[in-house]
């Protein structure tokens, strides 16, 4: 049918590499946004339940974040239905906030707590919320796309001994780093 059309011929090498190359391409637009092995997103989830402020309480380390005390992250309603994010810490070096607003969406249903976030453009990561108080929403625990992510969020500055304890216990016994968490000041 279409034998007009000649289509060049290329070494296998090539066409090899074209397909890592646009295989690439594709995970840096679309971003990690998978779920760590071994972890898996809170079902029934509320979002209008979730907004607001949390504190964060603890986390693994990383370049975004260090240095910074008074950590915290708001979120609200976007007008597309995604969440506004809007993370604050009190840079102790400068003596000054620094924030950064972000966008996050769903990545399937709302009812289920994985999220994709951006606070780059069209470069989207994992937020996957795998442990919350669903009665009181009064602390979550979040990760990345892997292990080396990880938050432990609070509605207030400090967490309860025991609460705080049962949940490092959770983390650890998921996988999480916990003996190189950071605990943040807040104040």
């Amino acid at each position: 049918m279409l034998g007009w059309l000649h289509l060049p011929t290329y070494p296998a090498f090539i066409m090899k590499y074209l397909f890592y190359c646009f295989a690439l391409l594709c995970c840096l637009l679309t971003g990690c946004t998978g779920i760590p092995k071994g972890i898996t997103a809170v079902e029934g989830f509320d979002a209008q339940r979730y907004l607001g402020t949390w504190y964060e309480i603890a986390r693994l380390d990383h370049r975004f974040e260090r240095g910074l005390s008074n950590i915290s992250a708001t979120y609200s309603m976007r007008q597309d239905g995604g969440l506004k994010v809007l993370n604050k810490g009190w840079n102790i070096a400068d003596s000054k906030w620094k924030e950064a607003e972000g966008k996050a969406y769903f990545v399937g249903s709302p009812s289920t707590g994985q999220l994709k976030v951006s606070f780059f453009g069209p470069f989207y990561g994992g937020y996957t919320i795998f442990e919350l108080d669903k009665k009181d929403y009064a602390y979550a625990m979040v990760t990345g796309p892997d292990k080396s992510y990880f938050w432990l969020l609070s509605r207030t500055k400090h967490l309860p001994p025991a609460t705080l304890a049962r949940l490092l216990e959770r983390a650890k016994q998921l996988g999480f780093a916990t003996d190189d968490l950071i605990f943040v000041k807040q104040e």
